[in-house]
């Protein structure tokens, strides 16, 4: 090989391994797989499982879907289907109700308060989150039950009612509940877009004569669009999958759809129809949140990109 040949022949690189990237990602490729990944397939596969038997069977989906209107599936299953709707429904009017209560104390904490004051502010809003949400789901059943300290403070104080009544277990308390233990989680996105938001923008659209309902709609709320839709998102799917609330506070009055996968999973061992149950759970509010995107004329990456 002459001296020119070896100038004009490209020397072949070696492939290195890189690992400041590999190695930080082990873990969580790892967290994802083992306690994600997997167990999703496993559910998804069981879910499709005669029970006891490795036997492809789609009776589970049929029976929850179709109840006793298909012979011989005589199980009268389609209370999943009106439990279902219920959740989803309940959950939606959680994630509307908690967005109204968490943009005007975001825009407050964000264009109103300065200085400790807005430290404090915070400070108090995310003391509560310290401690478990059973915690906090008890201390609520201790004020709005018959002799909690709302009934105390309504009859013994101020004198409103004559006798205690009894707040717990209905759609008002739940709701009370749901919005208090998912506030926080809409307010923080929304509180960290309105702070990158540029007084003069809102002043420049006063001076341009804009009333605050157009500066509103024309200015803060399309620079707050992604992280109102990233805060509906955790609020939502928190709310179809959250057990604790419905049980202690709605109470027998109030069934939800993880109570029905609980019951289905420990209380029958029935494993193939609980997984049904969740993987339906799983599925469908999954397309929900796409929808709501392409309503909104968003992607998943932009709205979680710009937190």
């Amino acid at each position: 090989m002459t001296a020119q040949d070896s100038i004009t022949t490209p020397r072949k690189r070696k492939f290195k391994v890189p690992w400041a990237i590999v190695l930080p990602a082990i873990p969580l490729f790892l967290w994802l797989s083992l306690l994600i990944v997997f167990p999703h397939i496993r559910l998804a596969i069981l879910s499709f499982l005669k029970r006891g038997q490795d036997i492809f069977f789609l009776d589970n989906f049929l029976n929850i879907f179709l109840g006793n209107y298909l012979a011989p599936f005589q199980d009268p299953d389609q209370l999943f289907s009106r439990v279902f709707f219920k959740t989803v429904l309940f959950s939606l009017v959680n994630t509307l109700l908690s967005l109204i209560v968490a943009y005007p104390i975001a825009f407050y904490l964000a264009k109103v308060l300065k200085g400790s004051r807005k430290f404090a502010l915070l400070l108090l809003l995310i003391l509560p989150y310290w401690v478990s949400e059973l915690v906090r789901v008890y201390a609520w059943m201790n004020i709005l039950r018959e002799t909690g300290f709302l009934n105390y403070l309504l009859v013994n104080v101020l004198g409103i009612f004559d006798q205690p009544v009894e707040f717990l277990y209905n759609n008002t308390s739940l709701f009370v509940v749901f919005v208090y233990s998912s506030v926080l989680l809409m307010i923080l996105p929304i509180y960290s877009s309105l702070e990158g938001l540029a007084d003069e923008q809102i002043q420049a659209a006063e001076d341009l004569g804009a009333g605050p309902f157009a500066t509103f709609r024309y200015v803060v709320f399309p620079i707050s669009l992604p992280s109102v839709t990233y805060g509906c998102i955790l609020v939502f799917m928190i709310s179809a999958g959250n057990y604790l609330i419905p049980n202690l506070i709605g109470g027998k009055n109030t069934l939800w759809v993880t109570e029905m996968i609980y019951n289905r999973f420990i209380i029958s061992t029935n494993w193939n129809l609980g997984s049904a149950y969740s993987l339906i759970l799983l599925i469908s509010t999954s397309i929900m949140i796409y929808l709501g995107l392409r309503l909104t004329g968003q992607s998943l990456r932009g709205v979680f990109s710009e937190q």
